[in-house]
C-alpha cells in the first residue's frame, strides 16, 4: 500500500476561519493538471523554513491557498492575515510591529502587532505590493534577523514568523521602477508559487460549478439542478477576468433566475461576445497609433487564417 497522504482536490473556506479584511474566492480545486502540479509544489514547499510569494489575479484564492501552506506547515502558532492596502499610512509600523508601554500617549500598555501576533505562526500579507518601502526594509529585518522592534521599545523582541505574501501584480516590475525592495523581492523569490487564473486551468471549472451549485442550493432550499452540455461549454469557453469569485457570482445569479431541472445558456448573465468584441474593436480601431493598428491588423489576419483551417469554405 502506498504511504502518500490522500490529498482532497477541493480546499474551501469555512465561515469560522474566514477573514474579515481580505477572503474573497473561498474555493479551489486541483483537478486541471496545472492545478495538481502547483498542489504538488505547494507540498513540498510547505514544510520548509522558507518565506513563499503566491502571484496571482484577484479572486484566484490567494489567501486560501496561503491558509493551507499554514495547516500543511504544522506550525503552532497563528495564521495572521493582513491586506496591507488596509494598513493607515500614519501607524502603518506600530500595526505591523506594535508599539510598547509609554509609546505614545494612549499606549498605556505594550501591543505585539501583526508580526508579533504570528509569532510561531504564519503571517500572511495580502498585495504585499502596497506595503510601504520603508516597512518593507523593516520586513526584511525583522525576517532576517529574527527579531522585531516595537515602536518605542528599547530593545528587540525574538520571533519566530513565517511570511507567505500575495501580489497580484509584476513584483519584478515594481523593483525596476523602484516601487518595491530588491532585496526584500530577492528574499521572497526563493518560494515562489503562480496561482493561474481561471481561464489557464479550464479542467477546474466545471468542479468549482458543481460545488458552488451545492452550496447554494442549499443555502436557498432548491433542488439541486443539472448543468446541460451547453451551459458547461460556455462556462469552460468564458474568460473569467473575475476568476472562481465571478464564478460563485455567476453560479448564484443563475440559480435565482432559472426554472426547471437544468441550467441553461440563458441563465447565466453574461453579455454577447460577438457583441463585446464589436465594441472594443471599434474602439481599438478609433483609437490606436500606427504601431496598434499595424498589429491588430496581423491579428485579425491570423484569426481569418485560423477560422479558414478549422471551417474551410
Amino acid at each position: 500500500m502506498s504511504d502518500q497522504r490522500y490529498i482532497p482536490p477541493l480546499l474551501t473556506f469555512p465561515d469560522e476561519e474566514r477573514s474579515p479584511l481580505s477572503i474573497r474566492a473561498k474555493a479551489l480545486v486541483f483537478v486541471d493538471q496545472k492545478s495538481r502540479q502547483l498542489r504538488d509544489e505547494v507540498d513540498r514547499l510547505a514544510k520548509l523554513p522558507v518565506s513563499l510569494l503566491i502571484c496571482g489575479e484577484s479572486g484566484t484564492g490567494k489567501e486560501l491557498l496561503a491558509r493551507h501552506i499554514h495547516r500543511e506547515s504544522e506550525r503552532g502558532g497563528l495564521f495572521v492575515a493582513v491586506s496591507c492596502s488596509a494598513i493607515s499610512p500614519a501607524g502603518a509600523e506600530a500595526e505591523l510591529f506594535g508599539y510598547a508601554a509609554g509609546a505614545h500617549s494612549a499606549a498605556l500598555s505594550s501591543r505585539a502587532g501583526w508580526f508579533g501576533s504570528a509569532n510561531g505562526g504564519t503571517l500572511y500579507l495580502d498585495e504585499i505590493g502596497d506595503l510601504p518601502l520603508n516597512l518593507q526594509t523593516k520586513l526584511l529585518a525583522a525576517l532576517e534577523t529574527r527579531e522585531a522592534w516595537r515602536v518605542g521599545a528599547a530593545r528587540a523582541t525574538p520571533v519566530d514568523v513565517r511570511l507567505v505574501a500575495a501580489t497580484s501584480i509584476d513584483l519584478g516590475k515594481a523593483v525596476a521602477a523602484g516601487k518595491f525592495n530588491e532585496r526584500l523581492y530577492h528574499y521572497l523569490s526563493d518560494g515562489n508559487l503562480d496561482l493561474l487564473p481561471l481561464r489557464e486551468r479550464v479542467g477546474d471549472i466545471l468542479p468549482l460549478a458543481e460545488y458552488f451549485l451545492g452550496v447554494y442550493t442549499q443555502r436557498l432550499s432548491l433542488p439541486l439542478p443539472l448543468l446541460s452540455p451547453a451551459a458547461q461549454r460556455l462556462l469552460e469557453q468564458h474568460a473569467w477576468p473575475g476568476n472562481t469569485r465571478e464564478l460563485e457570482n455567476v453560479i448564484h445569479f443563475a440559480l435565482l433566475v432559472s426554472q426547471g431541472e437544468e441550467l441553461l445558456p440563458e441563465h447565466f448573465n453574461f453579455s454577447d461576445p460577438f457583441a463585446q468584441l464589436e465594441t472594443d474593436l471599434m474602439r481599438l480601431v478609433g483609437s490606436a497609433d500606427a504601431h496598434q493598428r499595424s498589429a491588430l491588423s496581423r491579428l485579425l489576419q491570423q484569426a481569418a487564417r485560423q477560422l479558414e483551417k478549422v471551417y474551410p469554405a
